[in-house]
């Protein structure tokens, strides 16, 4: 793993974090507990903060990144940023998923309890309330969340992927 500081400013972890060989943290980051960062992931906080809470998977693929001194990136609790998926400058609250190849734009807002369908393209400023499912290019609301999505997708991937990480730190 490549864990950089820059400008000044150097990455803060939390505890039972897992880190990949070839993910790459850089400068003004900090990330709670139970956090995995997989392979080819890449968090730079150079231009921006990036603040991220506990029980976080960012996985293989993923970037997350900010705005020059405009937009910067914050992710919620139990949160899964899927294979490939791009998480710039936004705000995402806790209990969310961001599907496969996703993009999330600058100044989104995606509330609590909600999923971003793979592939779907939230563009610039969209509020994604709570409860909702996005998908499509640009994402608009496809459906109300019901509570089998949430523990069935959003809460089970969490975990899983705290399990996964497991098996990669013994």
């Amino acid at each position: 793993m490549i864990i950089k500081e820059l400008n000044g400013k150097s990455p803060v972890f939390g505890k039972d974090c897992f880190f990949a060989e070839n993910s790459v943290v850089v400068g003004d980051v900090s990330m709670g507990d139970q956090c995995s960062i997989w392979y080819n992931a890449v968090i730079r906080g150079d231009v921006h903060f990036i603040r991220i809470g506990n029980k976080v998977n960012i996985q293989d693929g993923a970037v997350i990144h900010a705005t020059y001194k405009k937009s910067p990136t914050h992710i919620g609790n139990n949160v899964s940023i899927g294979h490939n998926a791009l998480v710039h400058g936004c705000r995402i609250h806790d209990n969310v998923l961001i599907g496969m190849g996703a993009i999330v734009m600058d100044d989104c807002v995606i509330e609590s309890n909600s999923i971003i369908a793979a592939g779907a393209v939230v563009t610039k400023g969209t509020l994604v309330p709570s409860g909702s499912v996005f998908g499509g290019m640009p994402a608009k609301k496809i459906k109300d969340i019901d509570q089998e999505l949430i523990s069935g997708e959003i809460d089970r991937i969490a975990n899983n992927y705290i399990k996964y990480a497991s098996w990669y730190q013994d």
